[in-house]
């Protein structure tokens, strides 16, 4: 969910719950644990009959750390709980949602287990086949970021935002065999929606009448957000627009989400977002009576959870980007190199 600095976790079991599809496909829910306070849903897609399924797709890999990589063997219970004969060894697909820590950093572990093909949005396939050449592409760009936010120099903010320059979305290089683009259908099955926002190259997969909508619908938080200057389709106009593709799709039953419980009120939870958003942008709006920085915005609109810190600041600076793009807020450059923002 997150590209703050991930922190390892102590073993935690992974919960497994099953969901049947308006047509009698399946779709597994494998809650796991990727890192301290943070669980993922990994999903497990199958059709035909469990003795024998037609197809069998593995949906995001959770994170690299042994706690989560350790609990993907969970994956055998679908045999002794349920009967499905899908394992490693029959895997026909596995999908990264987006190239995100908590969903792909666990995608080497999993393909040294299964030789299923990769499929993910050609905006994070570079991503995933060369992490390492990603991270040397973003670390110029993190590091003007965080001069641009008006973080202080020394401050425990700029260690952890060095941190976020020096970090992998996952482990080593893996090669991805289909990209994915908007409105494609994937193995006959799989219609892919392309929502970027929260990542750039999210997709959304709707599976029947489910709609695994990833990081970009959550039951309980508003996704985490960069700014479009910074991150290749980020900011809250783009994730928005999403929002809207989303909205207009028809015949989903539910959406499940990269985290937490199943969303049978989607498109409430999507007007709930909206107003969540209109009303943070108030606030951001009337905290910016003088010339700030997006450090000093961010302490006078939001209590900081030191965990979340980062990611408060980031949605503050998407705030202000979207503030600006409406003429309501004025971007001015501060003495120090930093971006202030006063209201217009």
């Amino acid at each position: 969910m997150s590209s703050a600095t991930p922190t390892p976790g102590r073993s935690s079991p992974p919960r497994l719950s099953r969901l049947v599809t308006g047509g009698g496909h399946r779709v597994y829910t494998l809650n796991v644990q990727a890192f301290v306070g943070l669980r993922v849903n990994v999903f497990v897609l199958l059709t035909g009959p469990a003795e024998r399924p037609d197809y069998c797709a593995l949906i995001d890999c959770g994170s690299p750390q042994p706690v989560s990589t350790a609990s993907l063997n969970a994956l055998h219970l679908l045999r002794a709980q349920y009967g499905e004969q899908c394992g490693w060894e029959t895997l026909d697909r596995i999908v990264v949602t987006h190239a995100h820590p908590d969903h792909a950093g666990g995608l080497p572990h999993v393909r040294s287990l299964s030789r299923a093909p990769v499929a993910a949005h050609e905006w994070g396939v570079p991503i995933l086949e060369d992490p390492h050449a990603f991270r040397e592409e973003t670390r110029g760009p993190l590091r003007a970021y965080a001069a641009w936010l008006g973080v202080p120099e020394g401050s425990e903010y700029a260690a952890r935002l060095e941190n976020r320059a020096n970090n992998l979305m996952l482990p080593s290089g893996v090669p991805v065999r289909t990209t994915l683009r908007h409105g494609d259908l994937l193995d006959g099955l799989l219609q892919v929606w392309h929502t970027p926002g929260h990542a750039g190259s999210q997709v959304c997969l709707q599976f029947d009448d489910v709609l695994l909508s990833a990081d970009h619908l959550l039951p309980r938080n508003s996704p985490p957000l960069l700014p479009a200057w910074l991150h290749r389709g980020g900011g809250l106009h783009t994730y928005l627009k999403s929002l809207n593709v989303i909205e207009g799709l028809s015949g989903v039953r539910v959406a499940l989400g990269g985290h937490d419980e199943p969303m049978p009120a989607w498109r409430a939870r999507i007007a709930e977002l909206r107003a969540r958003y209109e009303t943070k942008l108030e606030n951001v709006l009337a905290a910016a009576d003088e010339p700030s920085s997006v450090y000093d915005l961010t302490h006078r609109v939001a209590r900081v959870n030191p965990r979340q810190a980062l990611l408060l600041l980031d949605q503050t600076a998407a705030l202000c980007e979207e503030l600006v793009r409406r003429g309501a807020l004025r971007e001015m450059p501060g003495a120090g190199g930093e971006a202030t923002f006063q209201r217009v």
